[in-house]
């Protein structure tokens, strides 16, 4: 199974819809997880247009967004895995924004972060989808994959041609990998 990953579409305000690069770097996927910043349901519908989206809401819900099918967090079952999607994911022994080598680098030693996670989404799950930071991130720990596929539409807080993810879920494992707009042809 593939899965397209994309977070942090800021439409309208970082343009109508989403750059036409996410539509071939979605190419043959079976679903589309969004982390969030979605801010219309236009941008849902766009996505829709290559494959079933599901998604979760930014922390700011209540003041921006404007997409009704959106859930906090949420977790999604798909090719034999458990993954949790979030926009901010706040990890209470971490006390700071998930970034790439923060977990190896500041978490504690001896914190569980399946058991955390099961706090956060309800359920255990395998693999993390989350946004928020704007910064690409593939990254295992403790038998958990961290996918942050980063902003299609901003690079930091700049307006700027970024990121978006694909997930295999293969026999074998899940495996993500980043696909930079700037590398993909209009």
């Amino acid at each position: 199974m593939k899965i397209g990953l994309i977070s942090d579409t800021h439409i309208p305000s970082m343009g109508k819809e989403p750059p036409p690069q996410v539509i071939k770097a979605f190419e043959g996927v079976d679903l589309i997880l969004h982390a969030g910043d979605i801010y219309t349901e236009d941008c849902i519908e766009w996505l829709e247009r290559i494959a079933p989206v599901k998604a979760t809401t930014s922390w700011a819900s209540s003041t921006r967004e404007a997409a009704p099918r959106v859930n906090n967090p949420i977790a999604v079952e798909a090719g034999g895995h458990s993954i949790g999607l979030v926009h901010q994911l706040f990890l209470m022994r971490l006390a700071d924004d998930v970034l790439p080598g923060t977990i190896a680098r500041r978490l504690p030693a001896g914190v569980s972060i399946p058991e955390e996670l099961k706090e956060i989404f309800g359920v255990p799950v395998d693999i993390v989808v989350f946004g928020y930071t704007h910064e690409p991130m593939v990254e295992t720990h403790q038998g958990v994959l961290f996918v942050n596929p980063g902003s299609p539409t901003m690079v930091g807080q700049v307006r700027k041609s970024g990121s978006v993810a694909i997930l295999e879920l293969k026999p074998e494992g899940p495996e993500a990998r980043i696909v930079r707009m700037a590398d993909i042809g209009e």
